[in-house]
């Protein structure tokens, strides 16, 4: 199966799913059920890519394939760990509030399509990474997307396990964490999934696929701008006590030394 048909067919499968997710929403009435999906959606494409290139080098394709669902799975379960008896998600009911009844439609498009467009093109390096059959060796691209996934992936699992554990003490409620990873950048877990993609990003570009650059960068603004820090920032500074020096003393993004005045408050 070429490139092409490889990934129209894989987004059909994943536009035919969000379908699925945006019926399953309308019963539980909550959007938010697509939160859980983001990371196992990845995993689904990745699978079909890789039943779908049998032409590609083995290693790299169970290398890439094995670290994208390491990836995904362990976020969408985090997700639904941390979701659990909380129903819809405060961002899902505000626009479901201004919809003013007409949530139901509206959700198709600006929830489950949106993000199933997104899902799909970001997907793009896990093809070119599986379909091309050389270099039939691990180049220095392909350890260097390693090390990155590695850093990556131990900044958002720690990040999103130190942050689990503080909010379940009742002790700190509307307090900031800032020790930790949390001490070095306000926001570990989003950094340590963009990082990730930039390792995906060159397991492709070690295939060939250079042109995919656009996926790591989507994903970057995505986290840097759009859903999350910008979005969690302006909750953040209305509901937490402290936060504003928290940003004055922490990296926004990049792991980087704390300011002098970095307290627990």
């Amino acid at each position: 199966m070429s490139f092409v048909n490889n990934f129209l067919f894989t987004g059909g499968i994943i536009l035919g799913l969000m379908m699925v997710l945006w019926v399953i929403s309308l019963l539980l009435k909550d959007s938010s059920i697509i939160d859980i999906f983001w990371g196992p959606g990845f995993v689904l494409a990745c699978w079909i890519y890789f039943i779908c290139t049998p032409q590609g080098y083995p290693f790299r394709k169970w290398l890439l394939t094995i670290l994208v669902t390491i990836w995904g799975l362990r976020l969408g379960l985090h997700i639904f760990l941390r979701n659990l008896g909380k129903g819809e998600d405060f961002r899902y009911r505000k626009w479901r509030e201004q919809a003013d009844g007409n949530w139901w439609i509206i959700s198709l498009f600006k929830v489950f399509l949106l993000q199933g467009v997104l899902l799909w093109i970001i997907s793009a390096p896990l093809l070119p990474a599986q379909i091309t059959a050389t270099p039939e060796r691990l180049i220095y691209l392909d350890y260097l997307a390693l090390a990155i996934w590695l850093v990556g992936f131990f900044f958002e699992a720690i990040g999103d396990w130190q942050l689990a554990r503080f909010k379940a003490n009742p002790a700190n409620r509307g307090k900031v964490l800032n020790t930790g990873l949390w001490r070095y950048t306000r926001h570990p877990n989003y950094f340590g999934d963009a990082m990730q993609w930039w390792g995906y990003f060159l397991f492709a570009a070690a295939a060939g696929g250079w042109w995919t650059i656009f996926s790591p960068v989507i994903m970057t603004i995505l986290l840097l701008r759009v859903s999350g820090v910008t979005l969690l920032e302006r909750n953040l500074q209305d509901t937490r006590e402290g936060y504003q020096e928290y940003i004055r003393n922490t990296s926004g993004f990049i792991p980087w030394f704390p300011g002098k005045s970095d307290e627990r408050r």
